[in-house]
């Protein structure tokens, strides 16, 4: 894992979340071209800003730098809709999830 990781990872949840770059600097109370310049490799987020940026894109450090796990936005809500079923209905996802993994 590298810097470029950490580039394109922020782009690719920024657009998953359907946010410019632009907005996201704002949001982060930076400069407007500051995260056009982390994604072009010309700067890096501190450690502290990294946290800022992923509360912003709505995951945590942990599911920021998973990468086995290519879209941790929709794995989050799949998570948080599950808690609502009951054993059946779960045992059904599973089973779904199952067969389209083959």
């Amino acid at each position: 894992m590298n810097m470029e990781f950490v580039r394109n990872r922020i782009a690719f949840l920024r657009t998953a979340k359907n946010i410019s770059a632009r907005e996201l600097s704002l949001r982060l109370g930076q400069s407007v071209g500051y995260i056009n310049h982390i994604e072009i490799g010309t700067s890096n987020p501190s450690i502290e800003m990294l946290f800022y940026i992923c509360d912003e894109l709505g995951v945590t450090l942990s599911e920021f730098f998973e990468e086995d796990n290519e879209h941790p936005l929709l794995i989050k809500e799949i998570h948080q809709l599950s808690k609502k079923l009951d054993k059946s209905s779960l045992e059904s996802v599973i089973s779904v999830m199952k067969n389209l993994s083959k």
